[in-house]
């Protein structure tokens, strides 16, 4: 069966889970999303979201060094408890977004982490082009909201593809180990060196 992205999004909205369960549920559920709901809910993906709102004190600083020392990176992840903090799965998510983040060169953690400025600067361009091509002002807005959600999967951690499977993110990946846990986990902040630049 062919799910559409309106279903998926749609899916999305509701339960907050990623592209790819979302799909792999609606296709289980024949495309009704109240039963692609059902489902993700049985695996644990959907509660992962109603998580959100609840402390996560414990966690881990991990480092990643790559290509002989000349590029590092330091990430901090959150959970609930320390016990969870310990798990493999807790600390091979950490060192996998780690190096990720080795590779990506992401400039925010999430779109909303972003300075306005950025944002409207990107919008500017992309408007400017879209009109440049003379397209009308509806399509242009389509076309500046489209190449948006595509710099923002470029430079926003979260919403990059993952280097290791790029068919999900890195918040898809996020939200598998909070189903996983049951705990609230949150990729709280990195920095990333790379020699020679300040």
């Amino acid at each position: 069966m062919k799910v559409s992205t309106k279903q998926v999004k749609e899916l999305r909205e509701k339960t907050g889970v990623g592209i790819m369960d979302c799909k792999n549920a609606i296709q289980d559920a024949g495309g009704d999303i109240n039963k692609a709901v059902e489902i993700l809910r049985k695996k644990g993906i959907a509660k992962a979201q109603k998580r959100e709102g609840r402390i996560a004190s414990e966690g881990q600083i991990q480092s990643y060094v790559h290509m002989g020392g000349k590029i590092g990176v330091l990430v901090e992840v959150n959970c609930e408890t320390d016990f969870s903090a310990k798990t493999e799965d807790f600390t091979d998510f950490t060192k996998n977004v780690a190096m990720h983040i080795a590779a990506t060169n992401p400039i925010a953690l999430s779109p909303e982490n972003l300075p306005s400025e950025i944002v409207e600067g990107e919008k500017e361009i992309y408007r400017a082009q879209a009109i440049q091509s003379g397209k009308g002002e509806e399509v242009v807005e389509k076309i500046v909201e489209g190449r948006l959600r595509r710099f923002f999967s470029e430079v926003c951690l979260l919403n990059q593809a993952y280097v290791k499977d790029p068919s999900i993110t890195i918040q898809d990946l996020l939200n598998e180990l909070k189903a996983k846990t049951g705990e609230n986990i949150i990729v709280k902040r990195f920095v990333r060196f790379q020699l020679g630049e300040a």
